[in-house]
């Protein structure tokens, strides 16, 4: 179609061109030192009649191009080279990056069957052909199932060479609107997943179906050292569950801090202006080749959509995070085991320095040394918990301080906890220091109560001997 219109173009002005440089019928002479032949009124009007009718077959020329331009859309050497740039990154990308839903289970109010319903949706992206799924922990936190669903262009998933133990299926629920981002020949699969590990404090979990390698495509992955503001950045993901989605932006900050689901401080995020909305957790953030430099995350916005400010987890501490917990299944850090106030809420109450303790688990490493949480009294009133103060010699302010005190032990250490406690005495409140010895709990402990799905690895059916 292309190719008919700009060649109706190309007869269009080389027909033009011919009319120009053909001799009028009546040739004038311009030389001054010639006579020039009087004419009659009927050559002049024949003159202007030709000269309209000329007039007007240009026009209806150019007229029919441009309706035939209008009709078929310009053509692709039209695009400038960014353009065609970051169309080439797209297509080259976004076979990596997979659409992840999550659904957990509950009872029918008209009988007692127990029904498998959707929870949420979020992205993910291929880290290796093993079969291993990038996401946000918060993606598939409260989960009891979840499902993966790849894009692949022109591949017959029928005619692929599956696993053994495939976990294919074949007529799944899907909150994926569609998938009109990618070519005409797509072809969706969808994959049960089960959990291999996840790394609260730092949002990140890994996810593992059994598919074939054919539809794998792994991530291209940068670097996040050596990032400037200002650089060009992108974010392919599934925001409202809007498949293969492209925002493109810039670097706008780098060192950011912002918290985990469990409260830890995530360093050295990066913050770009490429939109970010509910459903790009777990996405890449690509660089301008095509690389991915960090992984979506979490966005500052006062109506909970994208206000241009995104915050992407570096690669770099992707990278040792996933391969940890592909390697041993878990990320093992030292912790209080405690639940406390954060100091924008604590501030409200007058603390000013120092992490309020909301709990202490009954039982625990912390309530059996002493630590004592916030509670409410018999007679309704509030009664406040221990402050921590320090931790060892470090001087705690804020909840952050804290966890990078606790960062220079390992679990099982004894250390001493410096917390302020009020008491009432007599009607009247005082203040006492003390300095209590709680030793520190894994990571993974916690983790456990935390509510992420974890299905089995699949066993292949022993085949009976002849």
């Amino acid at each position: 179609m292309r190719a008919l219109v700009w060649g109706f173009l190309f007869l269009a002005t080389a027909h033009a061109w011919v009319l120009r440089q053909r001799p009028p019928s009546l040739q004038v002479s311009v030389l001054p030192q010639l006579q020039q032949t009087p004419r009659s009124d009927a050559d002049k009007c024949a003159d202007e009649t030709t000269t309209r009718e000329t007039s007007r077959r240009k026009l209806l020329q150019t007229s029919a191009a441009m309706a035939w331009l209008s009709a078929c859309g310009s053509p692709a050497w039209a695009l400038d080279d960014s353009e065609n740039k970051r169309i080439t990154v797209f297509e080259k990308t976004a076979p990596s990056v997979v659409f992840i839903d999550t659904f957990t289970e509950r009872r029918d109010v008209f009988s007692t069957n127990v029904m498998e319903v959707p929870l949420g949706s979020g992205s993910g992206f291929v880290w290796d052909t093993e079969g291993h799924i990038v996401t946000n922990f918060h993606v598939v936190r409260n989960a009891q199932s979840a499902q993966i669903a790849f894009l692949t262009d022109g591949k017959d998933i029928a005619n692929l060479s599956l696993p053994p133990a495939s976990a294919a299926i074949n007529n799944p629920y899907s909150s994926m609107r569609g998938f009109g981002s990618m070519s005409a020949n797509v072809k969706r699969s969808v994959y049960k997943a089960r959990v291999v590990g996840v790394d609260p404090g730092k949002d990140i979990a890994i996810l593992r179906v059994d598919a074939p390698k054919e539809i794998l495509a792994p991530m291209a992955l940068g670097t996040s050292k050596g990032l400037k503001v200002g650089q060009y950045s992108m974010a392919i993901g599934n925001p409202f569950g809007l498949d293969h989605t492209l925002t493109a932006g810039i670097i706008s900050g780098i060192g950011r801090e912002v918290k985990s689901p469990i409260g830890r401080p995530i360093t050295n995020v990066i913050q770009t202006d490429a939109a970010i909305n509910p459903g790009n957790s777990g996405g890449p953030l690509l660089d301008s080749s095509g690389k991915c430099i960090g992984m979506n995350t979490a966005i500052y916005s006062p109506s909970g959509a994208s206000a241009g400010i995104g915050f992407a987890i570096p690669i770099d501490t992707v990278k040792f995070i996933v391969e940890t917990l592909i390697r041993d299944g878990r990320v093992v850090r030292p912790v209080l085991g405690i639940s406390y106030l954060e100091y924008k809420q604590a501030r409200a109450l007058g603390i000013n320095s120092g992490v309020l303790v909301l709990e202490a688990p009954a039982g625990s490493p912390p309530a059996l040394a002493g630590l004592k949480g916030t509670r409410r009294t018999e007679s309704g009133l509030v009664e406040i918990g221990d402050i921590i103060t320090k931790v060892g010699d470090k001087v705690i302010t804020v909840e952050s301080d804290l966890f990078q005190a606790l960062e220079e032990y390992k679990p099982g250490d004894v250390v001493d906890v410096t917390v302020n406690r009020v008491s009432a005495v007599n009607d009247q409140l005082t203040m006492s220091t003390l300095i209590l010895q709680i030793p520190l709990q894994a990571s993974s402990d916690i983790e456990k109560s935390m509510g992420v799905f974890q299905y089995p690895v699949p066993v292949p059916v022993p085949v009976p001997s002849q």
